[in-house]
């Protein structure tokens, strides 16, 4: 199975990486892709707030270890070929890419699956912290509950059908 994980300050090119992933590969009938940005507004309790810069900080080798560690729970899930992540570290200002997950598949439904699997658990899984400078100052982006939700979904059922 292809795999690309790689955790850098440079962008990337989406286009590039598409090829890489789908090359000289005729199994593929399918490839679902996500890109995460920085947006300009937050969604802070205390009402919207307009970010200046996201750093993003990781814990190096811990970090890779941990999404080879989610792309490989996708591949044992879903019948995918190859999949690529990517996460971006540093200083990133709104409309800046952050994050790339892709999948390579014979069919839709496992690409789609498993590249929102992929995503939802690098939400929750992956050591990366978050702080926001915006127009009311700089603080640490706290775990959203949202996030959390999204990973339970792909909770397996307990031995014995619990």
């Amino acid at each position: 199975m292809f795999k690309r994980i790689s955790v850098q300050h440079d962008d990337f090119d989406v286009a590039a990486e598409m090829a890489m992933l789908r090359e000289r590969d005729p199994r593929v009938g399918a490839v679902a892709v996500f890109i995460g940005t920085v947006r300009e507004m937050n969604d802070a309790a205390n009402g919207s707030a307009s970010v200046q810069t996201m750093t993003l900080e990781h814990y190096p080798g811990m970090t890779e270890k941990a999404l080879a560690k989610i792309v490989a729970e996708a591949a044992q899930r879903f019948d995918i070929l190859g999949a690529t992540v990517i996460h971006r570290i540093g200083e990133l200002k709104p409309l800046d890419q952050i994050v790339l997950v892709a999948v390579k598949s014979a069919h839709r439904g496992d690409a789609f699956d498993a590249c929102r699997f992929i995503m939802d658990y690098l939400k929750t899984q992956a050591p990366f912290w978050k702080k926001e400078t915006t127009s009311q100052g700089a603080h640490w982006v706290d775990a959203r509950e949202s996030d959390d939700e999204a990973a339970a979904r792909w909770q397996r059922p307990c031995a014995g059908g619990g």
